[in-house]
C-alpha cells in the first residue's frame, strides 16, 4: 500500500510538531508546503515523517521534524531577512527557511550534500538560496553579514567567529554542549550590540566536522 504523503505530512505537523509548542502559523505553513519526502534518499521516502533522525551519510543526520519546527519558530524569519545556514544536510530545513526569508546562504563541508541539495531545491522551484561547500570551523568567510545564523550540527561551545557573521539586531541558533546532553541556544543581539542568550531545549546531535571535543585522556 502506497503511503499518502499529504496525510503523513498533516499527521507530522499535528501529532509531532504542534505538541512540541510550535504554534507559529507561518512555520506550520512552511512545513506543510515543503515536501519533506523529496529531501531524503528514495529508499527513505516513506520514513520522512517519522519522529527520528534519518541518516544522510558521512555520520550526519537529518533533524527530526520537531527540531526543525522549533528552530524555525525560534528564528522568527521575515521576508527581508538574509539567513546563513551552517550545515545544509538534506536541504529540507534550507527549503523551509527559504519560504520564510528573503534569501538563504547555506554551506556544508560535504560536496555531495551541497550538490544533492542544489538539485532538490531546483526541483522544488526554490531559487532564493545560494549553496557553497565550505568549512565553517576553519576557513569560511561569508560575503556580508546576516540577520540570522542557524547551525544544524553541534559544537562544544559557541565559536566567537559565528557572532562576527551577524548584523546588529540579529539572532543566532546553535546547539552546544557535551554529548549526550546538549542545549539549544538562541542568542539575540540588539541594534545597540546587547546580547541575550535563551536556553530553548535539550537534545543531542552529531558535532560539526572539526568541532568535536578531543577525547578525554584517562590512565
Amino acid at each position: 500500500m502506497t503511503l499518502n504523503f499529504e496525510q503523513a505530512r498533516r499527521n507530522m505537523i499535528n501529532n509531532q510538531v504542534r505538541p512540541w509548542d510550535v504554534v507559529d502559523m507561518a512555520v506550520l505553513d512552511a512545513l506543510g508546503r515543503v515536501h519533506r519526502e523529496d529531501f531524503v534518499a528514495d529508499h527513505l521516502r516513506e520514513q520522512a515523517f517519522v519522529d527520528v533522525m534519518l541518516p544522510l551519510g558521512h555520520g550526519e543526520v537529518m533533524l527530526k521534524p520537531v527540531l526543525e519546527g522549533r528552530i524555525l519558530q525560534a528564528l522568527g524569519l521575515g521576508k527581508d531577512d538574509r539567513v546563513l545556514e551552517i550545515g545544509t544536510g538534506s536541504g529540507y530545513l534550507t527549503a523551509c527557511m527559504a519560504t520564510l526569508a528573503g534569501h538563504v546562504t547555506s554551506i556544508d563541508i560535504h560536496a555531495d550534500f551541497t550538490d544533492t541539495a542544489r538539485a532538490r531545491l531546483a526541483r522544488a522551484g526554490i531559487d532564493n538560496v545560494a549553496l557553497d561547500t565550505a568549512d565553517a570551523m576553519r576557513d569560511f568567510q561569508p560575503n556580508g553579514r546576516f540577520d540570522a545564523v542557524v547551525v544544524t550540527g553541534a559544537v562544544p561551545e559557541i565559536p566567537a567567529h559565528f557572532q562576527e557573521w551577524l548584523k546588529p539586531a540579529s539572532r543566532l541558533f546553535v546547539i552546544a554542549g557535551q554529548s549526550p546532553v546538549m542545549t539549544a541556544w538562541l542568542t539575540t543581539t540588539t541594534a545597540q550590540g546587547q546580547r541575550h542568550e535563551q536556553s530553548l531545549f535539550e537534545t543531542d546531535l552529531p558535532y560539526l566536522v572539526h568541532a568535536a571535543p578531543a577525547p578525554a585522556f584517562t590512565l
